[in-house]
């Protein structure tokens, strides 16, 4: 029963980020604001909804471990799995902006997380309340970059008509089945890691991690399969800095996210900052500027490896 939840979960999770896409760009629209500046924030905001309800579900249920180790194992999973698989399927380019900003960024995100966890055992409501600062300013950064360059994010010309009502009524959907899906998940979870006697961190790391990265993997790998502009390296490493900064951001501001489970320390934290270093010699040999079938093997089969060690060394 609790494996039904799990994925009645994942399916709420999934159609409620979809909505509240939609219903937040619409809404954008109607603000007039820009595209850019749509694609660059408000998308991103909204796609990280189902790894924040998730995190802060968790931490105000008791489960903090699930809360940290779903961003965690997510992040490794955006690199590992998602952009491994999607490399796999066809070569991605890497713009001069990953290495210029993006990637230091995430770096820099991840160290501090690390910083703040192993500081005192606790990410604090003024932590949180730094790195959500921190990933303000990220934004501002980027949009004065992207307007210098001239980037216009793709964001659906459509959803410029919508009328107010049915923006409403996606706004309602979304909301509704973020909070239940949210819900179902990590009380399903935490029953199958009472059942298999594995602890929540693990569950958090592995199931529910890939769990809210299964859209953006499905996304990436049919638009490499139809030769369309496969997900970009930068847009995932946005995603991890959004994961750290608005997901355990946002959720320690409102309860702080104390360390329960030693193995995120002294384990899990370090595969997330591996997987994020590993990237800069990947893109630079043996091809440059480019993450070919080969590296996205590589990655895959290191993801592999790390899900092998989190079952097999039981709690670490």
């Amino acid at each position: 029963m609790s494996l039904l939840w799990v994925i009645l979960g994942f399916i709420l999770l999934v159609i409620g980020g979809e909505f509240l896409v939609r219903s937040s760009v619409a809404l954008s629209f109607k603000f007039n604001i820009s595209k850019m500046v749509i694609g660059m924030t408000v998308v991103s905001f909204a796609t990280s909804a189902p790894e924040l309800l998730v995190s802060l579900q968790a931490a105000l249920s008791g489960s903090p471990a699930i809360a940290i180790n779903n961003v965690v194992g997510s992040n490794i999973a955006n690199i590992g799995l998602v952009l491994g698989i999607t490399a796999m399927v066809g070569a991605i380019a890497v713009d001069k902006s990953f290495y210029k900003l993006n990637w230091p960024v995430m770096m820099v995100f991840s160290i501090v997380l690390y910083y703040f966890l192993e500081n005192d055992n606790v990410l604090t409501a003024i932590e949180g309340g730094i790195l959500f600062a921190g990933l303000i300013a990220f934004l501002i950064v980027l949009i004065r970059s992207a307007k210098k360059d001239k980037i216009i994010e793709e964001v659906d010309d459509s959803l410029s008509v919508v009328s107010n009502f049915k923006i409403g009524l996606w706004l309602l959907i979304g909301a509704a089945a973020l909070y239940f899906g949210s819900e179902w998940l990590v009380d399903g979870s935490k029953e199958i890691a009472l059942s298999i006697g594995v602890s929540e961190a693990v569950i958090g790391v592995s199931l529910i991690a890939i769990g809210t990265s299964v859209p953006e993997l499905a996304a990436s790998v049919i638009a490499a399969a139809k030769q369309e502009k496969a997900i970009s390296l930068g847009n995932l490493i946005g995603s991890n800095i959004f994961n750290i900064a608005s997901v355990l951001g946002l959720t320690a501001m409102i309860k702080p996210i104390p360390v329960t489970e030693p193995q995120i320390l002294s384990n899990d934290i370090f595969w997330m900052l591996g997987f994020s270093a590993v990237l800069i010699p990947l893109i630079f040999l043996p091809k440059q500027m480019q993450i070919s079938r080969i590296k996205g093997f590589f990655l895959v089969i290191a993801y592999g490896a790390f899900m092998f060690l989190v079952f097999t060394r039981g709690k670490f």
